[in-house]
Protein backbone atom coordinates (compact mmCIF):
# COMPACT_ATOMS: atom_id res chain seq x y z
CA UNK A 1 0.00 0.00 0.00
CA UNK A 2 0.89 3.75 -0.94
CA UNK A 3 -1.06 5.02 1.66
CA UNK A 4 -3.83 4.06 4.15
CA UNK A 5 -6.63 6.30 3.07
CA UNK A 6 -6.31 8.48 -0.22
CA UNK A 7 -8.98 11.14 -0.25
CA UNK A 8 -9.83 12.74 -3.60
CA UNK A 9 -11.00 16.53 -3.28
CA UNK A 10 -9.31 19.17 -1.08
CA UNK A 11 -12.20 21.49 -0.80
CA UNK A 12 -14.00 21.71 3.61
CA UNK A 13 -14.34 17.72 3.24
CA UNK A 14 -11.72 16.43 2.49
CA UNK A 15 -9.62 18.08 4.73
CA UNK A 16 -11.57 18.10 7.85
CA UNK A 17 -11.38 13.80 6.97
CA UNK A 18 -7.45 14.49 6.32
CA UNK A 19 -7.21 15.82 9.86
CA UNK A 20 -9.20 13.61 11.48
CA UNK A 21 -6.84 10.74 9.78
CA UNK A 22 -4.25 12.64 11.04
CA UNK A 23 -5.25 12.52 15.04
CA UNK A 24 -6.32 9.06 14.50
CA UNK A 25 -2.07 8.29 13.42
CA UNK A 26 -3.43 7.27 9.94
CA UNK A 27 -1.31 7.70 6.61
CA UNK A 28 -3.20 9.95 4.18
CA UNK A 29 -2.48 11.00 0.49
CA UNK A 30 -4.89 14.03 -0.07
CA UNK A 31 -5.04 14.57 -4.24
CA UNK A 32 -7.40 17.21 -6.01
CA UNK A 33 -7.19 17.82 -9.43
CA UNK A 34 -6.67 21.38 -9.39
CA UNK A 35 -3.24 23.15 -9.65
CA UNK A 36 -3.83 25.27 -6.80
CA UNK A 37 -6.27 26.17 -4.54
CA UNK A 38 -9.62 27.86 -5.19
CA UNK A 39 -10.28 31.88 -4.54
CA UNK A 40 -13.74 31.39 -4.84
CA UNK A 41 -15.74 32.17 -1.10
CA UNK A 42 -18.46 30.04 -1.91
CA UNK A 43 -20.24 28.82 1.31
CA UNK A 44 -20.17 31.85 4.02
CA UNK A 45 -21.26 30.77 7.22
CA UNK A 46 -20.48 27.44 10.13
CA UNK A 47 -22.96 26.28 12.29
CA UNK A 48 -23.06 25.56 15.87
CA UNK A 49 -22.21 22.00 15.54
CA UNK A 50 -19.42 22.45 13.20
CA UNK A 51 -17.99 25.14 15.58
CA UNK A 52 -18.32 22.57 18.30
CA UNK A 53 -16.54 19.94 16.63
CA UNK A 54 -13.31 22.34 15.22
CA UNK A 55 -13.38 23.20 19.23
CA UNK A 56 -12.85 19.56 20.49
CA UNK A 57 -10.06 19.54 17.46
CA UNK A 58 -8.46 22.39 19.03
CA UNK A 59 -8.94 24.31 15.66
CA UNK A 60 -11.77 26.93 16.31
CA UNK A 61 -9.30 29.56 18.15
CA UNK A 62 -6.57 28.97 15.74
CA UNK A 63 -9.52 29.72 12.72
CA UNK A 64 -11.36 32.83 14.35
CA UNK A 65 -8.07 34.30 14.79
CA UNK A 66 -7.63 34.77 10.22
CA UNK A 67 -9.85 37.60 10.04
CA UNK A 68 -12.97 39.27 11.09
CA UNK A 69 -15.38 36.36 11.60
CA UNK A 70 -18.24 38.25 13.29
CA UNK A 71 -21.36 35.96 14.65
CA UNK A 72 -24.68 35.99 12.39
CA UNK A 73 -28.02 33.99 13.07
CA UNK A 74 -29.38 31.73 11.23
CA UNK A 75 -32.86 31.84 8.72
CA UNK A 76 -35.35 29.50 7.27
CA UNK A 77 -36.73 30.19 3.92
CA UNK A 78 -35.82 33.87 4.96
CA UNK A 79 -36.87 34.10 8.29
CA UNK A 80 -34.31 35.30 10.96
CA UNK A 81 -33.86 31.97 13.70
CA UNK A 82 -32.04 34.38 16.66
CA UNK A 83 -28.63 32.72 18.41
CA UNK A 84 -30.26 30.98 22.01
CA UNK A 85 -27.07 30.81 23.78
CA UNK A 86 -28.93 28.62 26.20
CA UNK A 87 -28.85 26.29 23.93
CA UNK A 88 -26.26 26.06 21.59
CA UNK A 89 -22.64 27.26 23.12
CA UNK A 90 -21.31 28.63 19.58
CA UNK A 91 -23.54 30.99 17.53
CA UNK A 92 -22.85 30.74 13.18
CA UNK A 93 -20.10 32.31 12.34
CA UNK A 94 -19.13 33.95 8.88
CA UNK A 95 -16.02 32.22 7.87
CA UNK A 96 -15.99 31.80 4.15
CA UNK A 97 -15.38 28.54 2.33
CA UNK A 98 -12.03 30.04 0.91
CA UNK A 99 -10.83 30.75 4.26
CA UNK A 100 -11.24 27.09 6.04
CA UNK A 101 -9.63 26.07 2.84
CA UNK A 102 -6.26 28.12 3.27
CA UNK A 103 -6.35 27.58 7.28
CA UNK A 104 -6.52 23.88 6.69
CA UNK A 105 -4.19 23.49 4.19
CA UNK A 106 -1.70 25.53 6.32
CA UNK A 107 -3.03 23.27 9.47
CA UNK A 108 -2.06 19.77 7.68
CA UNK A 109 1.41 20.86 5.51
CA UNK A 110 2.21 22.33 9.35
CA UNK A 111 2.25 18.27 10.08
CA UNK A 112 3.77 17.48 7.13
CA UNK A 113 0.49 16.39 5.30
CA UNK A 114 0.63 18.01 1.90
CA UNK A 115 -2.23 18.41 -0.49
CA UNK A 116 -0.82 16.55 -4.22
CA UNK A 117 -2.31 18.78 -6.71
CA UNK A 118 -2.76 18.43 -10.27
CA UNK A 119 -4.50 15.10 -9.69
CA UNK A 120 -7.18 14.41 -11.89
CA UNK A 121 -8.63 10.89 -11.01
CA UNK A 122 -9.58 8.73 -14.34
CA UNK A 123 -10.32 5.34 -13.43
CA UNK A 124 -10.32 3.11 -10.00
CA UNK A 125 -10.46 -0.31 -9.88
CA UNK A 126 -10.92 -2.28 -5.89
CA UNK A 127 -10.44 -5.53 -4.46
CA UNK A 128 -10.83 -7.43 -1.43
CA UNK A 129 -6.87 -5.74 0.25
CA UNK A 130 -7.50 -2.19 -0.78
CA UNK A 131 -8.10 0.49 -3.98
CA UNK A 132 -5.57 1.15 -6.82
CA UNK A 133 -6.37 4.77 -8.65
CA UNK A 134 -5.15 6.18 -11.91
CA UNK A 135 -4.23 9.77 -12.35
CA UNK A 136 -4.08 11.79 -15.64
CA UNK A 137 -0.98 12.88 -14.50
CA UNK A 138 0.57 8.95 -14.46
CA UNK A 139 0.38 8.78 -11.52
CA UNK A 140 -1.04 5.20 -9.62
CA UNK A 141 -2.22 5.18 -6.00
CA UNK A 142 -2.72 1.86 -4.28
CA UNK A 143 -4.58 2.66 -0.69
CA UNK A 144 -6.60 0.43 1.77
CA UNK A 145 -9.47 2.87 1.72
CA UNK A 146 -10.55 5.55 -0.55
CA UNK A 147 -12.99 8.63 0.07
CA UNK A 148 -14.44 10.93 -2.45
CA UNK A 149 -14.24 14.46 -1.59
CA UNK A 150 -14.68 15.57 -5.15
CA UNK A 151 -17.54 17.62 -4.83
CA UNK A 152 -20.89 17.79 -6.97
CA UNK A 153 -19.45 15.90 -10.39
CA UNK A 154 -17.85 13.68 -8.35
CA UNK A 155 -15.65 11.74 -10.57
CA UNK A 156 -15.08 8.65 -8.12
CA UNK A 157 -19.12 8.90 -8.23
CA UNK A 158 -19.31 8.59 -12.02
CA UNK A 159 -16.58 5.84 -12.20
CA UNK A 160 -18.68 3.71 -9.64
CA UNK A 161 -21.97 4.46 -11.51
CA UNK A 162 -23.12 5.06 -8.07
CA UNK A 163 -26.72 6.17 -7.98
CA UNK A 164 -27.50 9.48 -7.56
CA UNK A 165 -31.08 9.75 -7.01
CA UNK A 166 -33.25 13.43 -7.11
CA UNK A 167 -35.00 16.34 -8.54
CA UNK A 168 -32.67 17.91 -11.50
CA UNK A 169 -32.15 21.60 -11.57
CA UNK A 170 -35.44 23.39 -13.26
CA UNK A 171 -33.99 26.47 -12.48
CA UNK A 172 -31.03 29.19 -11.96
CA UNK A 173 -30.03 31.49 -9.64
CA UNK A 174 -27.35 34.53 -9.24
CA UNK A 175 -24.79 34.52 -6.84
CA UNK A 176 -21.99 36.99 -5.94
CA UNK A 177 -19.19 38.20 -4.11
CA UNK A 178 -20.00 41.86 -4.04
CA UNK A 179 -19.04 45.10 -2.22
CA UNK A 180 -22.48 47.23 -1.79
CA UNK A 181 -23.14 50.61 -0.97
CA UNK A 182 -26.56 51.11 1.13
CA UNK A 183 -26.38 47.94 3.27
CA UNK A 184 -28.36 48.82 6.67
CA UNK A 185 -28.38 45.72 7.90
CA UNK A 186 -25.63 42.34 8.44
CA UNK A 187 -28.07 39.85 6.64
CA UNK A 188 -31.44 40.47 4.66
CA UNK A 189 -33.47 38.85 2.54
CA UNK A 190 -36.32 40.96 0.45
CA UNK A 191 -38.96 40.72 -1.80
CA UNK A 192 -40.67 43.10 -4.07
CA UNK A 193 -44.09 43.02 -5.19
CA UNK A 194 -42.68 41.26 -8.35
CA UNK A 195 -41.43 38.22 -6.71
CA UNK A 196 -37.56 39.68 -7.49
CA UNK A 197 -36.08 39.14 -4.18
CA UNK A 198 -32.33 39.51 -3.22
CA UNK A 199 -30.51 38.02 -0.30
CA UNK A 200 -27.02 39.59 1.12
CA UNK A 201 -24.73 37.83 3.43
CA UNK A 202 -21.51 39.01 5.38
CA UNK A 203 -18.29 37.52 4.01
CA UNK A 204 -16.00 39.65 6.40
CA UNK A 205 -13.37 42.18 4.67
CA UNK A 206 -10.97 42.38 2.26
CA UNK A 207 -7.22 43.07 3.24
CA UNK A 208 -7.92 46.81 2.64
CA UNK A 209 -10.59 46.54 5.14
CA UNK A 210 -13.58 46.92 3.40
CA UNK A 211 -16.81 45.23 3.67
CA UNK A 212 -17.59 42.12 1.39
CA UNK A 213 -20.79 40.72 0.89
CA UNK A 214 -23.08 37.80 -0.67
CA UNK A 215 -25.51 38.23 -2.82
CA UNK A 216 -28.24 36.22 -4.52
CA UNK A 217 -30.38 37.47 -6.82
CA UNK A 218 -33.82 35.54 -8.16
CA UNK A 219 -37.21 35.85 -9.68
CA UNK A 220 -39.63 36.53 -12.69
CA UNK A 221 -37.22 36.28 -15.89
CA UNK A 222 -33.41 35.66 -14.11
CA UNK A 223 -33.60 32.00 -14.35
CA UNK A 224 -30.52 31.49 -17.37
CA UNK A 225 -28.53 29.08 -18.18
CA UNK A 226 -25.50 28.21 -15.91
CA UNK A 227 -22.84 28.99 -18.92
CA UNK A 228 -24.29 32.19 -19.77
CA UNK A 229 -21.58 34.47 -17.69
CA UNK A 230 -23.22 37.14 -15.12
CA UNK A 231 -22.19 40.47 -15.48
CA UNK A 232 -22.20 43.89 -13.73
CA UNK A 233 -25.57 45.09 -15.42
CA UNK A 234 -27.34 42.21 -14.22
CA UNK A 235 -25.81 42.94 -10.79
CA UNK A 236 -26.90 46.36 -10.54
CA UNK A 237 -30.41 45.79 -12.29
CA UNK A 238 -30.90 42.90 -10.12
CA UNK A 239 -30.28 45.42 -6.96
CA UNK A 240 -32.25 48.37 -8.37
CA UNK A 241 -35.14 46.37 -8.93
CA UNK A 242 -35.52 45.21 -4.88
CA UNK A 243 -33.83 47.70 -3.63
CA UNK A 244 -34.14 50.69 -5.42
CA UNK A 245 -31.67 53.20 -5.72
CA UNK A 246 -30.53 52.56 -1.84
CA UNK A 247 -28.04 49.72 -2.15
CA UNK A 248 -25.56 49.77 -5.08
CA UNK A 249 -22.58 48.17 -6.52
CA UNK A 250 -19.29 49.25 -5.82
CA UNK A 251 -17.40 45.83 -6.84
CA UNK A 252 -18.05 42.73 -8.43
CA UNK A 253 -15.35 40.31 -7.05
CA UNK A 254 -16.69 36.96 -8.47
CA UNK A 255 -20.07 35.37 -9.59
CA UNK A 256 -21.93 31.89 -10.98
CA UNK A 257 -24.74 30.48 -11.21
CA UNK A 258 -26.41 27.88 -9.40
CA UNK A 259 -29.43 25.64 -9.96
CA UNK A 260 -31.80 24.16 -7.44
CA UNK A 261 -30.63 20.37 -8.24
CA UNK A 262 -31.75 17.88 -5.05
CA UNK A 263 -29.95 14.65 -5.31
CA UNK A 264 -28.43 11.99 -2.80
CA UNK A 265 -26.20 8.78 -3.50
CA UNK A 266 -27.98 6.07 -2.76
CA UNK A 267 -25.27 4.26 -0.40
CA UNK A 268 -22.64 5.95 0.68
CA UNK A 269 -19.87 3.45 0.93
CA UNK A 270 -19.33 0.97 -1.59
CA UNK A 271 -16.69 -1.82 -0.51
CA UNK A 272 -13.62 0.07 0.36
CA UNK A 273 -14.88 3.29 -1.44
CA UNK A 274 -16.70 5.89 0.47
CA UNK A 275 -18.76 9.23 -0.47
CA UNK A 276 -18.82 12.50 1.42
CA UNK A 277 -19.99 16.02 1.23
CA UNK A 278 -21.21 17.44 -2.36
CA UNK A 279 -19.88 13.84 -4.01
CA UNK A 280 -22.68 12.12 -1.93
CA UNK A 281 -25.31 14.88 -1.62
CA UNK A 282 -26.28 18.45 -3.84
CA UNK A 283 -28.84 20.85 -3.05
CA UNK A 284 -29.64 24.36 -3.01
CA UNK A 285 -26.99 26.32 -0.81
CA UNK A 286 -29.06 27.55 1.78
CA UNK A 287 -27.83 28.41 5.09
CA UNK A 288 -24.01 27.08 4.02
CA UNK A 289 -25.51 23.30 4.81
CA UNK A 290 -24.19 21.93 2.29
CA UNK A 291 -20.63 22.70 3.37
CA UNK A 292 -21.66 22.02 7.18
CA UNK A 293 -23.50 18.34 6.31
CA UNK A 294 -19.99 17.63 4.41
CA UNK A 295 -17.78 18.32 7.14
CA UNK A 296 -19.73 16.51 9.44
CA UNK A 297 -19.65 13.34 7.02
CA UNK A 298 -15.97 13.78 7.38
CA UNK A 299 -16.01 13.60 11.02
CA UNK A 300 -18.30 11.04 11.43
CA UNK A 301 -16.30 8.77 9.13
CA UNK A 302 -12.52 9.61 10.22
CA UNK A 303 -12.13 7.88 13.32
CA UNK A 304 -13.75 4.95 11.92
CA UNK A 305 -11.59 3.93 9.11
CA UNK A 306 -8.83 4.81 11.77
CA UNK A 307 -10.59 2.68 13.43
CA UNK A 308 -10.53 -0.17 10.79
CA UNK A 309 -6.86 0.33 9.66
CA UNK A 310 -5.56 0.45 13.35
CA UNK A 311 -7.51 -3.58 13.32
CA UNK A 312 -9.52 -2.63 16.46
CA UNK A 313 -12.85 -1.46 14.22
CA UNK A 314 -15.77 -3.93 15.85
CA UNK A 315 -17.65 -5.74 12.84
CA UNK A 316 -20.11 -3.38 10.82
CA UNK A 317 -18.42 0.02 12.36
CA UNK A 318 -17.62 1.28 8.62
CA UNK A 319 -21.53 0.33 7.67
CA UNK A 320 -22.69 2.54 10.74
CA UNK A 321 -21.52 5.60 8.04
CA UNK A 322 -24.14 4.93 6.03
CA UNK A 323 -26.75 4.33 8.55
CA UNK A 324 -25.62 7.86 10.66
CA UNK A 325 -25.22 9.98 7.60
CA UNK A 326 -27.71 8.92 4.71
CA UNK A 327 -30.26 9.91 6.94
CA UNK A 328 -28.84 13.53 7.90
CA UNK A 329 -28.35 14.51 4.22
CA UNK A 330 -32.16 13.59 3.83
CA UNK A 331 -32.97 15.71 6.27
CA UNK A 332 -30.74 18.29 4.78
CA UNK A 333 -32.13 17.71 1.33
CA UNK A 334 -36.07 17.75 3.23
CA UNK A 335 -35.33 21.47 4.99
CA UNK A 336 -34.04 23.00 1.29
CA UNK A 337 -36.76 21.64 -0.38
CA UNK A 338 -38.99 23.29 1.91
CA UNK A 339 -37.50 26.40 2.23
CA UNK A 340 -37.10 26.88 -1.70
CA UNK A 341 -41.19 26.89 -1.45
CA UNK A 342 -41.69 29.05 0.79
CA UNK A 343 -39.12 31.77 -0.31
CA UNK A 344 -40.80 31.25 -3.94
CA UNK A 345 -36.98 31.26 -5.60
CA UNK A 346 -38.50 31.29 -8.95
CA UNK A 347 -40.85 34.25 -8.23
CA UNK A 348 -44.54 32.90 -9.39
CA UNK A 349 -46.01 34.83 -6.74
CA UNK A 350 -48.56 32.15 -6.13
CA UNK A 351 -51.34 33.15 -4.18
CA UNK A 352 -50.67 29.34 -2.34
CA UNK A 353 -47.25 29.68 -1.82
CA UNK A 354 -48.13 33.82 -0.12
CA UNK A 355 -50.54 32.26 2.47
CA UNK A 356 -48.30 29.36 3.30
CA UNK A 357 -45.39 32.08 3.90
CA UNK A 358 -47.43 34.20 6.26
CA UNK A 359 -48.57 31.50 8.02
CA UNK A 360 -45.20 29.52 8.81
CA UNK A 361 -43.79 33.25 8.96
CA UNK A 362 -46.23 33.57 11.90
CA UNK A 363 -45.70 30.50 13.34
CA UNK A 364 -41.86 30.99 13.32
CA UNK A 365 -42.44 33.59 15.97
CA UNK A 366 -43.75 30.86 18.51
CA UNK A 367 -40.67 29.94 21.15
CA UNK A 368 -41.08 26.05 20.30
CA UNK A 369 -40.93 26.69 16.71
CA UNK A 370 -37.87 29.04 16.55
CA UNK A 371 -35.92 26.72 18.82
CA UNK A 372 -36.52 23.73 16.65
CA UNK A 373 -36.03 25.71 13.29
CA UNK A 374 -32.42 27.04 15.06
CA UNK A 375 -31.70 22.98 16.27
CA UNK A 376 -32.53 21.80 12.18
CA UNK A 377 -30.57 24.55 10.88
CA UNK A 378 -27.64 24.80 12.96
CA UNK A 379 -27.05 20.67 12.96
CA UNK A 380 -27.84 20.41 16.12
CA UNK A 381 -31.14 18.60 15.86
CA UNK A 382 -29.44 15.50 14.59
CA UNK A 383 -29.71 12.15 16.71
CA UNK A 384 -27.91 9.45 15.14
CA UNK A 385 -30.15 5.52 15.32
CA UNK A 386 -27.69 4.11 17.60
CA UNK A 387 -28.49 1.25 20.28
CA UNK A 388 -30.03 2.83 22.96
CA UNK A 389 -31.68 5.67 21.76
CA UNK A 390 -35.08 4.39 22.81
CA UNK A 391 -34.16 4.24 26.34
CA UNK A 392 -32.28 7.07 27.12
CA UNK A 393 -32.51 11.34 25.63
CA UNK A 394 -28.54 11.81 25.19
CA UNK A 395 -27.73 8.85 23.39
CA UNK A 396 -27.28 9.34 19.63
CA UNK A 397 -26.64 13.38 19.91
CA UNK A 398 -23.66 15.41 20.35
CA UNK A 399 -22.18 15.30 24.17
CA UNK A 400 -22.94 18.12 26.52
CA UNK A 401 -19.96 20.42 27.01
CA UNK A 402 -19.50 19.67 30.65
CA UNK A 403 -16.78 21.01 32.74
CA UNK A 404 -14.93 18.36 34.49
CA UNK A 405 -12.98 19.77 36.60
CA UNK A 406 -9.77 19.99 35.33
CA UNK A 407 -10.95 20.02 31.75
CA UNK A 408 -14.12 20.46 30.01
CA UNK A 409 -15.87 17.64 27.64
CA UNK A 410 -14.45 19.58 24.24
CA UNK A 411 -10.99 19.93 25.58
CA UNK A 412 -10.90 15.78 26.00
CA UNK A 413 -12.02 14.59 22.71
CA UNK A 414 -8.98 16.53 20.93
CA UNK A 415 -7.04 13.25 22.07
CA UNK A 416 -8.98 11.50 19.72
CA UNK A 417 -10.29 8.82 22.02
CA UNK A 418 -13.42 7.60 23.10
CA UNK A 419 -14.20 8.69 26.92
CA UNK A 420 -16.02 7.64 29.36
CA UNK A 421 -17.83 9.31 31.87
CA UNK A 422 -17.56 7.46 35.00
CA UNK A 423 -18.13 10.07 38.23
CA UNK A 424 -18.59 7.33 40.77
CA UNK A 425 -15.73 5.44 39.51
CA UNK A 426 -18.13 2.95 39.13
CA UNK A 427 -16.56 1.11 36.02
CA UNK A 428 -12.82 1.49 36.41
CA UNK A 429 -12.34 -2.36 36.21
CA UNK A 430 -15.07 -3.00 33.13
CA UNK A 431 -12.94 0.08 31.47
CA UNK A 432 -9.75 -0.59 31.66
CA UNK A 433 -9.14 -3.27 28.86
CA UNK A 434 -10.36 -0.19 26.45
CA UNK A 435 -7.90 2.21 27.91
CA UNK A 436 -5.90 2.26 24.68
CA UNK A 437 -8.59 4.32 22.83
CA UNK A 438 -10.89 5.19 25.62
CA UNK A 439 -10.27 7.85 28.05
CA UNK A 440 -12.01 7.38 31.77
CA UNK A 441 -13.11 10.26 34.00
CA UNK A 442 -14.14 9.27 37.32
CA UNK A 443 -14.49 11.65 40.13
CA UNK A 444 -14.88 15.09 39.67
CA UNK A 445 -17.22 14.37 36.67
CA UNK A 446 -20.56 15.87 38.00
CA UNK A 447 -23.01 14.17 35.46
CA UNK A 448 -24.37 10.97 35.04
CA UNK A 449 -22.35 8.41 33.30
CA UNK A 450 -21.99 7.91 29.74
CA UNK A 451 -19.70 6.81 26.74
CA UNK A 452 -18.71 9.93 23.63
CA UNK A 453 -17.57 8.42 21.14
CA UNK A 454 -14.61 10.42 19.17
CA UNK A 455 -16.73 12.28 17.06
CA UNK A 456 -18.57 13.77 20.08
CA UNK A 457 -21.94 11.62 19.90
CA UNK A 458 -22.96 9.95 22.80
CA UNK A 459 -23.18 5.98 22.29
CA UNK A 460 -23.80 4.87 25.58
CA UNK A 461 -25.63 6.67 29.18
CA UNK A 462 -27.28 5.63 32.16
CA UNK A 463 -26.03 3.45 35.10
CA UNK A 464 -26.59 -0.42 33.23
CA UNK A 465 -23.47 -1.74 32.59
CA UNK A 466 -20.86 -0.26 29.42
CA UNK A 467 -19.22 -3.09 28.98
CA UNK A 468 -21.61 -4.03 25.24
CA UNK A 469 -21.66 -0.56 24.00
CA UNK A 470 -17.68 -0.46 24.67
CA UNK A 471 -17.80 -3.65 22.08
CA UNK A 472 -20.36 -2.29 19.61
CA UNK A 473 -18.35 1.10 19.07
CA UNK A 474 -14.67 0.39 20.12
CA UNK A 475 -14.19 -3.43 19.39
CA UNK A 476 -12.40 -5.91 21.35
CA UNK A 477 -10.50 -5.20 24.74
CA UNK A 478 -7.15 -5.71 24.67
Amino acid sequence: MDTDVLIVGAGPTGMTLANELLIAGVSTVLADKLSQRSDLSRAGGVQSRTLEALDQRGLLEPLLATGEHPAITGHFAGIPLPHDANRHRLPWRSVPQVVIEEFFEQHLAAHGLHVRRDHELVALAQDDDGVTAAFANGATLRSRYLVAADGAHSAVRSLLRAGFPGQPGTLTIAAADVRLGGVDAPTSHTWNEDGHWAAVFPLGTDPQGRQLHRLVLGGPGRSLPRDIPVTEDEIRHGLSTVFGPRVHLLELRYARRITNASRQVEQYRHGRVFLAGDAAHVHLPLGAQGMNTGMQDALNLGWKLGAAVHGWAPENLLDTYHAERHPAGAAVLRNVRAQSLLMDWAGTRDPEVLAAREIFTAMAQLPDTQRHLADLMSGMAIRYPLHGTEAHSLVGRPAPDLDLGPARVHELLRSGHGILLDPGDTFAGVAGPWSDRVDRVGQGARTEPMLIRPDGYVCWAGAADPEPALNRWFGEPR
